[in-house]
């Protein structure tokens, strides 16, 4: 049986334990796995998309891996953080761990969500075993993880395409960061068993969420990358009957009644609004047979259209949060339908009993001298423009900007009879 990692919500430094390969999560005092029933009727979850905070992100942030790269193109991640001050002017001086979070912070001091979700799309290594047969490599300096803590993460996905970027020696040093920041990581470890392990956060009074983490070759991950008995790596899936079905197995084992299954996974490409059939009918799949309450979509550079199916929450592609791609052709790709410089956060009420969405706000920001900026009236517009286009062309739901309500944009849980009108 997969060791379970948990981690206990409670005022204070939040604690980390990787626990034995038995039954058994850190709980919150008071509180008794056989009396964890929910107290209240929903908990609010923060799931959010690729955090990237290496390369040129890296390079603004306390501390600093060398620069040097392996890519065609740029081979000092220096250039990254000058392409951002040459699309925006220069960067302000005194910038901490919290410095990429910036805007972020602001939204979720106001939101205050039970949990938070990332998928870090970097390793935290000081390692230089760059991964030759790949082209793009993402680290930051491993003190730098504590940028998870300024930000409050409680569970990060590390079951995507960079996180072995600099080798097996640099996923050992990652997972040692991240859990060093109090951070709780899933979807990779030193062997199969540990990477397929669930997080476990315990909310008082609301019941557990369950985050398991899976990979998906389309995103990039190398079929070299799987974990095995006894290899390090990340925990992948097949979209097919068999990865439902070990899927409904893990869940099995850990699932109790008030609980609720985030499945995170990072699938597809990066560029593109179109959802695969393979990967809808995976989602309900996992939703009617595995006992996954929410599907926590990533790998896309821009946010996708989601879906409320049977009341539960598929997000296909939550687009990046943090990233160095400020100043990189972003013209070309705004003439395509594309914003990679607006991000969206997600705060989602999930209700304990059923696992269902009572309520979704997104918020966009604005990625600006590679930190997280309120969004300008455009940015805003286009974000509500495209989920409500991309929302209803998938289910018929639209997307409407709240007045009044900190630039926040609200998914209206009943379909529509036609379009909705996009707009603000």
């Amino acid at each position: 049986m997969s060791t379970i990692r948990s981690i206990p919500r409670r005022a204070g430094p939040r604690l980390l334990a990787v626990l034995a390969p038995l039954l058994q999560t850190r709980q919150h005092p008071g509180q008794s796995v056989a009396n964890m029933q929910s107290t209240q009727s929903s908990h609010a979850q923060a799931p959010t998309g690729d955090v990237m905070l290496g390369r040129g992100v890296d390079q603004v942030l306390p501390h600093h891996c060398p620069p040097h790269l392996y890519e065609e193109c740029i081979a000092d991640a220096r250039e990254y953080t000058l392409l951002a001050i040459r699309q925006n002017g220069p960067l302000p001086p005194n910038r901490g761990y919290d410095y990429p979070w910036g805007y972020a912070l602001q939204q979720m001091a106001l939101k205050t969500p039970d949990v938070r979700l990332i998928n870090l799309e970097t390793a935290a290594t000081l390692s230089g075993d760059a991964w030759r047969d790949k082209g793009i490599h993402y680290r930051m300096h491993p003190r730098n993880a504590e940028a998870l803590r300024a930000a409050g993460v409680d569970v990060a996905s590390l079951a995507n395409n960079h996180v072995l970027d600099w080798g097996f020696e640099g996923l050992h040093e990652t997972l040692k960061s991240v859990r060093a920041a109090g951070v709780l990581p899933v979807g990779a470890g030193a062997d199969q068993a540990e990477a397929e392990a669930p997080a476990v956060v315990e909310v008082p009074g609301k019941g557990r969420v369950i985050v398991l983490a899976v990979g998906h070759w389309s995103s990039g991950v190398p079929g070299q990358w799987a974990a095995g008995p006894r290899r390090a790596g990340v925990a992948t899936i097949k979209l097919d009957k068999g990865g439902v079905g070990k899927l409904a197995e893990q869940v099995q084992r850990v699932k109790l009644p008030g609980d609720v299954v985030v499945l995170s996974i990072h699938w597809g490409g990066n560029w593109g609004f179109e959802v695969p059939a393979e990967q809808a009918a995976f989602a309900h799949h996992v939703i009617d047979e595995a006992g996954v309450d929410v599907v926590h979509g990533h790998s896309s550079h821009h946010p996708k259209g989601l879906e409320v199916y049977k009341g539960k929450l598929i997000l296909y592609g939550c687009g990046d949060f943090i990233s160095d791609y400020e100043g990189i052709n972003s013209e070309t790709y705004q003439e395509a339908g594309f914003r990679d410089d607006i991000s969206l956060g997600y705060y989602a009420e999930i209700d304990c009993s059923t696992g269902k969405l009572t309520r979704l706000q997104m918020v966009p920001a604005r990625i600006c001298h590679l930190s997280l900026a309120k969004p300008r009236t455009a940015d805003i517009e286009w974000a509500c423009e495209t989920m409500n286009r991309e929302c209803w062309l998938l289910t018929g739901l639209a997307v409407k900007y709240v007045d009044g309500r900190a630039n926040e944009l609200e998914l209206q849980l009943q379909s529509q009879a036609g379009p909705a009108k996009p707009g603000v």
